[in-house]
């Protein structure tokens, strides 16, 4: 990371060992800085809110307040400045899904996913995502099963000719503002201003929940008439 301002990040997880060795893993990542730990769901939303944190890793299942209900506070009460990748050792589709639909930015597993923590934290605080490879087919699987409301239909066409493509690749799984730029021959700039644009008409809090809506539409973004795929 060349970045002078480091990544802000809070530990939360009721499992004091498992937060220690989190934080040492990232006190030797270049560009991170722990800023806080928290040990049940409120502190987590209390600290990532006075911390002002980039990311905070949010374990699932604490007292007083679960990870889910923790992951939707922080990202409301940050006004979605606050990115949130779900920790947990369990990788149950309903999980994931729940984690995801209340704004989490990725979902990893503490048991097979440690490696991947500071891949995933730039990731997160880039605007990107990353998921455990564990979880990823079953719950895109369960997504585009999912059957299309009038509702989504209508955001598909209010979409226009690049910012369906935009959709369509983002649902592909490619995330990166370079990635896209290559494959629509446009600015990085661009993208992000399609993403941002495609963010508002579809009601996304961000790339990951724009891209899993993507999922969801799929059929109808490659039947978009205005569409270019």
């Amino acid at each position: 990371m060349t970045d002078s301002v480091p990544i802000r990040v809070l530990i939360a997880d009721d499992n004091r060992p498992f937060r220690r060795g989190v934080r040492l893993r990232l006190e030797h990542a270049e560009g991170i800085a722990v800023v806080g730990e928290a040990a049940n769901g409120r502190d987590a939303v209390e600290g990532a809110i006075t911390e002002q944190a980039d990311v905070v890793l949010m374990d699932l299942e604490m007292p007083e307040m679960n990870g889910i209900d923790a992951i939707r506070a922080v990202v409301d009460e940050s006004g979605g400045a606050t990115r949130v990748i779900a920790l947990t050792s369990h990788g149950e589709d309903h999980l994931v899904m729940r984690a995801l639909s209340n704004g989490a930015s990725g979902y990893l597993l503490k048991t097979h996913d440690s490696s991947q923590l500071v891949e995933a934290i730039r990731a997160a605080h880039r605007g990107d995502a990353l998921m455990s490879s564990r979880v990823t087919r079953s719950v895109l699987t369960d997504i585009a099963q999912r059957r299309l409301s009038q509702e989504d239909r209508e955001k598909v066409a209010s979409l226009s000719p690049s910012e369906s493509h935009i959709v369509h690749l983002l649902s592909d799984g490619i995330t990166s503002n370079e990635q896209l730029a290559a494959e629509l021959v446009v600015s990085v700039n661009t993208v992000r201003s399609h993403i941002q644009s495609s963010m508002r008409k579809v009601g996304a809090t961000d790339r990951t929940q724009l891209a899993l809506w993507g999922v969801r539409v799929r059929s109808e973004l490659v039947s978009h008439p205005n569409g270019r795929i």
